[in-house]
Protein backbone atom coordinates (compact mmCIF):
# COMPACT_ATOMS: atom_id res chain seq x y z
CA UNK A 1 0.00 0.00 0.00
CA UNK A 2 1.05 3.37 -0.32
CA UNK A 3 3.67 4.51 2.47
CA UNK A 4 3.09 7.71 4.38
CA UNK A 5 5.42 9.05 6.75
CA UNK A 6 2.83 8.68 9.50
CA UNK A 7 2.79 5.62 11.24
CA UNK A 8 -0.74 5.02 10.38
CA UNK A 9 -2.62 3.69 7.18
CA UNK A 10 -5.56 6.38 6.08
CA UNK A 11 -8.35 4.97 5.58
CA UNK A 12 -12.24 5.96 3.98
CA UNK A 13 -15.18 4.17 4.54
CA UNK A 14 -17.93 4.65 2.21
CA UNK A 15 -21.29 3.26 3.21
CA UNK A 16 -20.09 3.27 7.13
CA UNK A 17 -23.45 2.84 8.71
CA UNK A 18 -23.87 -0.47 6.56
CA UNK A 19 -23.61 -3.58 7.87
CA UNK A 20 -20.30 -4.01 6.47
CA UNK A 21 -19.10 -0.14 7.66
CA UNK A 22 -19.87 -1.19 11.19
CA UNK A 23 -17.88 -4.19 11.22
CA UNK A 24 -14.76 -2.66 9.67
CA UNK A 25 -14.84 0.12 12.03
CA UNK A 26 -15.27 -2.33 15.05
CA UNK A 27 -12.30 -4.18 14.13
CA UNK A 28 -10.55 -0.79 13.60
CA UNK A 29 -11.49 0.33 16.88
CA UNK A 30 -10.85 -3.32 18.68
CA UNK A 31 -7.45 -4.33 17.09
CA UNK A 32 -5.31 -6.18 19.52
CA UNK A 33 -2.33 -5.80 17.86
CA UNK A 34 -1.49 -1.97 18.02
CA UNK A 35 1.63 -2.18 16.03
CA UNK A 36 -0.60 -1.24 12.98
CA UNK A 37 -2.80 1.39 13.77
CA UNK A 38 -5.42 3.38 11.18
CA UNK A 39 -6.92 6.67 10.79
CA UNK A 40 -10.23 7.05 9.36
CA UNK A 41 -10.01 9.98 6.57
CA UNK A 42 -13.28 9.83 5.43
CA UNK A 43 -17.16 8.42 6.17
CA UNK A 44 -19.48 8.55 3.99
CA UNK A 45 -23.21 6.89 5.02
CA UNK A 46 -26.90 7.35 2.68
CA UNK A 47 -29.27 8.80 4.86
CA UNK A 48 -28.45 7.60 8.47
CA UNK A 49 -27.51 10.96 9.89
CA UNK A 50 -27.75 9.80 13.62
CA UNK A 51 -25.26 6.66 13.49
CA UNK A 52 -22.69 8.88 11.20
CA UNK A 53 -22.40 11.17 13.58
CA UNK A 54 -21.71 8.83 16.58
CA UNK A 55 -18.77 7.40 14.48
CA UNK A 56 -17.91 11.32 13.38
CA UNK A 57 -17.66 12.20 16.82
CA UNK A 58 -15.89 8.74 17.97
CA UNK A 59 -13.02 8.22 15.25
CA UNK A 60 -12.86 12.43 14.05
CA UNK A 61 -12.34 12.04 10.21
CA UNK A 62 -11.18 14.64 7.82
CA UNK A 63 -14.08 14.43 5.90
CA UNK A 64 -18.03 13.42 6.80
CA UNK A 65 -20.99 12.84 3.95
CA UNK A 66 -23.83 12.44 3.92
CA UNK A 67 -25.31 11.20 0.90
CA UNK A 68 -29.35 12.37 1.16
CA UNK A 69 -28.77 16.14 1.01
CA UNK A 70 -32.16 16.57 3.32
CA UNK A 71 -30.01 15.41 6.35
CA UNK A 72 -26.96 18.04 6.04
CA UNK A 73 -28.58 20.51 8.56
CA UNK A 74 -29.13 17.57 10.97
CA UNK A 75 -25.97 16.47 10.94
CA UNK A 76 -23.81 19.76 11.15
CA UNK A 77 -26.14 19.83 14.12
CA UNK A 78 -24.98 16.74 15.31
CA UNK A 79 -21.30 17.37 14.64
CA UNK A 80 -21.53 21.25 15.73
CA UNK A 81 -18.44 20.62 18.10
CA UNK A 82 -16.01 18.06 15.66
CA UNK A 83 -13.31 20.41 15.18
CA UNK A 84 -10.98 20.21 11.47
CA UNK A 85 -13.77 17.95 9.84
CA UNK A 86 -15.50 19.27 6.46
CA UNK A 87 -19.19 18.23 6.56
CA UNK A 88 -20.68 17.72 2.86
CA UNK A 89 -23.91 16.29 1.60
CA UNK A 90 -25.59 15.22 -1.61
CA UNK A 91 -24.11 12.84 -4.69
CA UNK A 92 -21.42 15.49 -5.87
CA UNK A 93 -19.76 15.35 -2.65
CA UNK A 94 -19.39 11.61 -2.37
CA UNK A 95 -17.71 11.73 -5.73
CA UNK A 96 -15.31 14.44 -4.60
CA UNK A 97 -14.19 12.89 -1.80
CA UNK A 98 -13.54 9.63 -3.08
CA UNK A 99 -10.87 11.77 -5.09
CA UNK A 100 -9.04 11.97 -2.36
CA UNK A 101 -6.16 9.70 -1.81
CA UNK A 102 -6.19 7.58 0.68
CA UNK A 103 -4.01 4.15 1.95
CA UNK A 104 -7.51 1.87 1.30
CA UNK A 105 -11.11 2.64 0.20
CA UNK A 106 -13.43 0.69 1.92
CA UNK A 107 -16.23 0.46 -1.35
CA UNK A 108 -19.07 -0.55 0.75
CA UNK A 109 -22.43 1.40 -0.56
CA UNK A 110 -24.72 -0.42 -1.81
CA UNK A 111 -26.08 -1.21 -5.68
CA UNK A 112 -24.44 0.24 -8.66
CA UNK A 113 -24.06 3.97 -6.23
CA UNK A 114 -20.96 2.49 -5.24
CA UNK A 115 -19.24 1.69 -8.86
CA UNK A 116 -18.51 5.71 -9.43
CA UNK A 117 -17.04 6.23 -6.50
CA UNK A 118 -14.91 2.78 -6.24
CA UNK A 119 -13.45 3.84 -9.99
CA UNK A 120 -12.24 7.34 -8.77
CA UNK A 121 -10.91 6.25 -5.65
CA UNK A 122 -8.81 3.87 -8.21
CA UNK A 123 -8.11 6.51 -10.72
CA UNK A 124 -6.85 9.09 -7.53
CA UNK A 125 -4.64 5.77 -6.69
CA UNK A 126 -5.88 4.62 -3.81
CA UNK A 127 -6.44 0.67 -2.93
CA UNK A 128 -9.65 -0.68 -2.43
CA UNK A 129 -11.34 -3.20 0.02
CA UNK A 130 -13.84 -3.62 -2.44
CA UNK A 131 -17.59 -4.92 -0.59
CA UNK A 132 -19.32 -3.57 -3.08
CA UNK A 133 -20.19 -6.38 -5.75
CA UNK A 134 -22.42 -4.40 -8.24
CA UNK A 135 -19.26 -2.69 -9.05
CA UNK A 136 -17.07 -5.46 -10.68
CA UNK A 137 -20.20 -6.90 -11.81
CA UNK A 138 -20.80 -3.97 -14.04
CA UNK A 139 -17.34 -2.74 -14.27
CA UNK A 140 -14.98 -5.45 -13.81
CA UNK A 141 -12.85 -4.94 -16.43
CA UNK A 142 -12.35 -1.26 -16.11
CA UNK A 143 -11.96 -1.61 -12.69
CA UNK A 144 -9.42 -4.34 -12.91
CA UNK A 145 -7.43 -2.52 -15.71
CA UNK A 146 -7.65 0.42 -13.78
CA UNK A 147 -5.90 -0.93 -11.10
CA UNK A 148 -2.90 -2.00 -12.68
CA UNK A 149 -2.68 0.95 -14.72
CA UNK A 150 -2.19 2.92 -11.36
CA UNK A 151 -0.41 -0.11 -9.67
CA UNK A 152 -2.93 -0.33 -6.78
CA UNK A 153 -4.90 -3.39 -5.29
CA UNK A 154 -8.14 -4.43 -5.25
CA UNK A 155 -8.91 -6.43 -2.28
CA UNK A 156 -11.98 -8.77 -2.02
CA UNK A 157 -14.26 -8.22 1.28
CA UNK A 158 -16.74 -10.83 0.41
CA UNK A 159 -15.86 -13.69 2.34
CA UNK A 160 -16.22 -16.06 -0.46
CA UNK A 161 -13.24 -14.28 -3.02
CA UNK A 162 -11.06 -13.22 0.32
CA UNK A 163 -10.95 -16.56 1.48
CA UNK A 164 -9.42 -17.45 -2.35
CA UNK A 165 -7.17 -14.49 -2.38
CA UNK A 166 -5.39 -15.58 1.41
CA UNK A 167 -5.48 -19.10 -0.28
CA UNK A 168 -3.04 -18.44 -3.40
CA UNK A 169 -0.15 -16.65 -4.36
CA UNK A 170 -0.33 -14.82 -8.05
CA UNK A 171 1.96 -17.01 -9.53
CA UNK A 172 0.16 -20.31 -9.00
CA UNK A 173 -2.55 -19.50 -10.65
CA UNK A 174 -1.60 -21.39 -14.18
CA UNK A 175 -1.31 -24.55 -11.59
CA UNK A 176 -4.90 -24.38 -10.50
CA UNK A 177 -7.77 -26.53 -12.18
CA UNK A 178 -10.88 -24.73 -10.56
CA UNK A 179 -12.25 -22.20 -7.58
CA UNK A 180 -15.04 -23.03 -5.90
CA UNK A 181 -17.41 -20.50 -3.78
CA UNK A 182 -19.37 -22.00 -0.97
CA UNK A 183 -22.80 -20.83 -0.74
CA UNK A 184 -25.12 -21.28 2.66
CA UNK A 185 -28.45 -21.91 0.75
CA UNK A 186 -30.00 -19.10 2.65
CA UNK A 187 -33.06 -19.64 4.32
CA UNK A 188 -34.91 -21.37 1.83
CA UNK A 189 -32.41 -24.51 1.34
CA UNK A 190 -34.38 -26.73 2.72
CA UNK A 191 -37.62 -25.11 2.78
CA UNK A 192 -40.66 -26.74 0.75
CA UNK A 193 -43.08 -23.32 0.57
CA UNK A 194 -43.91 -22.28 -2.96
CA UNK A 195 -41.91 -19.49 -3.29
CA UNK A 196 -44.78 -17.22 -4.16
CA UNK A 197 -45.96 -17.47 -0.91
CA UNK A 198 -42.42 -16.15 0.77
CA UNK A 199 -42.42 -13.01 3.42
CA UNK A 200 -40.28 -10.59 3.53
CA UNK A 201 -39.77 -11.21 6.94
CA UNK A 202 -39.08 -14.89 6.27
CA UNK A 203 -36.60 -14.01 3.23
CA UNK A 204 -34.49 -11.81 5.44
CA UNK A 205 -33.69 -14.31 8.12
CA UNK A 206 -30.83 -15.75 6.60
CA UNK A 207 -29.19 -18.63 9.05
CA UNK A 208 -26.03 -17.70 9.40
CA UNK A 209 -25.05 -13.98 8.58
CA UNK A 210 -26.01 -10.44 9.92
CA UNK A 211 -26.55 -8.35 6.13
CA UNK A 212 -28.29 -5.66 5.35
CA UNK A 213 -32.17 -6.10 3.15
CA UNK A 214 -30.18 -5.94 -0.23
CA UNK A 215 -28.07 -8.84 0.38
CA UNK A 216 -30.05 -10.92 2.56
CA UNK A 217 -32.67 -11.04 -0.35
CA UNK A 218 -30.20 -11.79 -2.90
CA UNK A 219 -28.71 -14.24 -0.83
CA UNK A 220 -32.55 -16.02 -0.05
CA UNK A 221 -32.76 -15.89 -4.05
CA UNK A 222 -29.03 -17.46 -4.03
CA UNK A 223 -28.47 -14.38 -6.85
CA UNK A 224 -26.06 -13.09 -4.35
CA UNK A 225 -23.53 -16.23 -5.30
CA UNK A 226 -23.93 -15.55 -8.55
CA UNK A 227 -23.05 -12.35 -8.85
CA UNK A 228 -20.24 -13.43 -7.00
CA UNK A 229 -19.85 -16.03 -9.31
CA UNK A 230 -18.87 -12.97 -11.50
CA UNK A 231 -17.16 -11.31 -9.49
CA UNK A 232 -14.45 -14.16 -9.13
CA UNK A 233 -14.19 -13.88 -12.94
CA UNK A 234 -12.66 -10.55 -12.66
CA UNK A 235 -10.81 -11.02 -9.35
CA UNK A 236 -8.85 -13.89 -10.47
CA UNK A 237 -7.54 -14.59 -13.83
CA UNK A 238 -9.54 -18.07 -14.41
CA UNK A 239 -11.59 -19.43 -17.16
CA UNK A 240 -15.55 -18.59 -16.82
CA UNK A 241 -16.50 -22.75 -16.41
CA UNK A 242 -13.82 -23.60 -14.30
CA UNK A 243 -15.30 -21.16 -11.14
CA UNK A 244 -17.85 -23.94 -9.53
CA UNK A 245 -20.82 -23.04 -6.71
CA UNK A 246 -21.41 -25.71 -3.79
CA UNK A 247 -24.09 -25.53 -0.84
CA UNK A 248 -22.10 -25.75 2.14
CA UNK A 249 -24.77 -24.91 5.14
CA UNK A 250 -22.57 -24.11 8.13
CA UNK A 251 -20.47 -21.40 6.01
CA UNK A 252 -17.42 -22.54 7.54
CA UNK A 253 -15.07 -23.07 4.52
CA UNK A 254 -15.74 -20.58 2.52
CA UNK A 255 -13.43 -20.80 -0.57
CA UNK A 256 -11.30 -23.69 -1.77
CA UNK A 257 -8.86 -23.57 -4.83
CA UNK A 258 -8.71 -27.15 -6.56
CA UNK A 259 -4.59 -27.13 -8.22
CA UNK A 260 -4.09 -29.76 -11.04
CA UNK A 261 -1.79 -32.20 -8.77
CA UNK A 262 -4.73 -32.85 -7.07
CA UNK A 263 -4.16 -30.89 -3.68
CA UNK A 264 -6.90 -28.60 -2.70
CA UNK A 265 -6.90 -25.76 -0.23
CA UNK A 266 -9.42 -24.52 1.49
CA UNK A 267 -9.63 -21.32 3.83
CA UNK A 268 -11.93 -22.01 7.31
CA UNK A 269 -13.41 -19.69 9.71
CA UNK A 270 -16.66 -19.32 11.58
CA UNK A 271 -18.76 -16.91 9.92
CA UNK A 272 -17.70 -13.53 10.75
CA UNK A 273 -17.26 -10.59 8.51
CA UNK A 274 -14.43 -9.12 10.64
CA UNK A 275 -12.17 -11.91 9.68
CA UNK A 276 -12.08 -10.61 5.73
CA UNK A 277 -12.44 -7.00 7.01
CA UNK A 278 -9.49 -7.30 9.19
CA UNK A 279 -7.28 -9.61 6.57
CA UNK A 280 -8.01 -7.07 3.95
CA UNK A 281 -7.30 -4.11 6.71
CA UNK A 282 -4.24 -5.28 8.00
CA UNK A 283 -2.82 -6.90 4.18
CA UNK A 284 0.27 -8.23 4.20
CA UNK A 285 0.40 -8.60 7.99
CA UNK A 286 -2.96 -10.03 9.70
CA UNK A 287 -4.11 -8.14 13.02
CA UNK A 288 -5.26 -9.88 15.92
CA UNK A 289 -8.95 -9.11 16.64
CA UNK A 290 -11.83 -10.31 19.51
CA UNK A 291 -13.09 -13.56 17.08
CA UNK A 292 -14.50 -17.23 17.72
CA UNK A 293 -11.42 -19.13 16.88
CA UNK A 294 -12.49 -22.26 15.00
CA UNK A 295 -13.57 -25.48 16.95
CA UNK A 296 -14.20 -28.32 14.31
CA UNK A 297 -14.57 -31.18 17.21
CA UNK A 298 -17.81 -29.04 19.00
CA UNK A 299 -19.25 -28.82 14.77
CA UNK A 300 -18.73 -32.22 14.40
CA UNK A 301 -19.83 -32.16 10.35
CA UNK A 302 -19.56 -30.38 7.77
CA UNK A 303 -22.24 -30.84 4.76
CA UNK A 304 -21.83 -30.04 0.90
CA UNK A 305 -24.37 -30.48 -1.71
CA UNK A 306 -25.06 -29.25 -5.33
CA UNK A 307 -26.67 -26.15 -6.06
CA UNK A 308 -30.50 -26.86 -7.04
CA UNK A 309 -30.87 -24.69 -10.24
CA UNK A 310 -34.73 -25.65 -11.05
CA UNK A 311 -35.34 -23.96 -7.09
CA UNK A 312 -33.01 -20.89 -7.21
CA UNK A 313 -32.80 -20.10 -11.29
CA UNK A 314 -30.71 -16.98 -10.59
CA UNK A 315 -27.57 -18.56 -10.43
CA UNK A 316 -27.96 -20.30 -14.22
CA UNK A 317 -29.02 -16.08 -15.16
CA UNK A 318 -26.09 -14.84 -14.01
CA UNK A 319 -23.82 -17.62 -15.99
CA UNK A 320 -25.46 -17.31 -18.73
CA UNK A 321 -25.14 -13.07 -18.35
CA UNK A 322 -21.55 -13.62 -17.56
CA UNK A 323 -21.00 -15.73 -21.22
CA UNK A 324 -22.28 -12.72 -22.60
CA UNK A 325 -20.82 -9.98 -20.33
CA UNK A 326 -21.27 -6.04 -21.70
CA UNK A 327 -24.45 -4.69 -21.20
CA UNK A 328 -26.09 -8.22 -20.26
CA UNK A 329 -23.64 -7.82 -16.70
CA UNK A 330 -25.35 -4.49 -16.21
CA UNK A 331 -29.17 -5.34 -17.23
CA UNK A 332 -28.67 -8.59 -14.62
CA UNK A 333 -27.42 -6.06 -11.68
CA UNK A 334 -30.13 -3.43 -12.72
CA UNK A 335 -33.01 -5.49 -13.03
CA UNK A 336 -32.35 -7.58 -9.50
CA UNK A 337 -31.67 -4.34 -7.98
CA UNK A 338 -35.47 -3.07 -9.13
CA UNK A 339 -36.78 -6.00 -8.77
CA UNK A 340 -35.51 -6.94 -4.71
CA UNK A 341 -37.22 -3.18 -3.80
CA UNK A 342 -40.01 -4.15 -5.33
CA UNK A 343 -40.12 -6.83 -3.17
CA UNK A 344 -39.07 -5.00 0.07
CA UNK A 345 -41.97 -2.69 -1.10
CA UNK A 346 -44.49 -5.46 -0.80
CA UNK A 347 -45.01 -4.40 -4.72
CA UNK A 348 -43.92 -8.04 -5.78
CA UNK A 349 -44.08 -11.85 -4.81
CA UNK A 350 -41.01 -13.33 -3.53
CA UNK A 351 -40.32 -15.60 -7.01
CA UNK A 352 -41.19 -12.41 -9.27
CA UNK A 353 -37.89 -11.50 -8.48
CA UNK A 354 -36.45 -13.87 -10.81
CA UNK A 355 -39.17 -12.77 -13.54
CA UNK A 356 -38.57 -9.73 -13.44
CA UNK A 357 -34.98 -9.83 -13.88
CA UNK A 358 -35.43 -12.72 -16.71
CA UNK A 359 -37.65 -10.67 -18.66
CA UNK A 360 -35.63 -7.35 -18.54
CA UNK A 361 -32.49 -9.52 -19.67
CA UNK A 362 -34.81 -10.59 -23.01
CA UNK A 363 -35.75 -7.00 -23.58
CA UNK A 364 -32.16 -5.24 -23.51
CA UNK A 365 -30.10 -5.84 -26.58
CA UNK A 366 -26.80 -6.67 -25.84
CA UNK A 367 -23.90 -4.55 -26.61
CA UNK A 368 -20.28 -3.61 -25.29
CA UNK A 369 -20.44 -0.68 -23.29
CA UNK A 370 -16.71 1.71 -23.48
CA UNK A 371 -16.50 3.71 -20.09
CA UNK A 372 -18.37 4.20 -16.79
CA UNK A 373 -20.29 7.12 -17.87
CA UNK A 374 -21.86 4.37 -21.01
CA UNK A 375 -22.79 2.03 -18.08
CA UNK A 376 -24.45 4.80 -15.80
CA UNK A 377 -26.26 5.96 -18.64
CA UNK A 378 -27.18 2.23 -19.98
CA UNK A 379 -28.21 1.39 -16.37
CA UNK A 380 -31.11 4.28 -16.36
CA UNK A 381 -31.64 2.38 -19.70
CA UNK A 382 -32.72 -0.89 -18.03
CA UNK A 383 -34.13 0.42 -14.96
CA UNK A 384 -36.77 2.00 -16.48
CA UNK A 385 -37.07 -1.12 -18.62
CA UNK A 386 -36.94 -3.27 -15.04
CA UNK A 387 -39.39 -0.85 -13.63
CA UNK A 388 -42.08 -1.10 -16.19
CA UNK A 389 -42.25 -5.16 -16.39
CA UNK A 390 -45.50 -6.53 -16.92
CA UNK A 391 -45.60 -9.94 -14.80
Amino acid sequence: MTNHKSEYKKISIFGSTGSIGKSAINVIKNQLNQSQKFKVQTLVAQNNFQLLAKQALDLKPEFVVIAEEKYYQDLKSELSSLKNCQILSGKDAVLEVAKIKCDLMLSAIVGIAGMHPTYLALEAGSNIALANKEAIVCAGDFLVSLAKKNNVKIFPIDSEHNAIFQIFEQENFAQISEIILTASGGPFLNSTKNFRDITLAEALKHPKWQMGNKISIDSATMMNKGLEMIEAYYFFPISKNNIKIIVHPQSIIHGIVNYNDGASLAMMSNPDMCVPISYVLNYPNRGSINHQKLDLTKIGQLEFYEVDNQKFPAINLCRNALEQEGSALVALNCANEIAVAKFIKSEIRFDEIYMIVEKTLQKIPQKKLNSIAEILDFNQQVCEVASNIKL
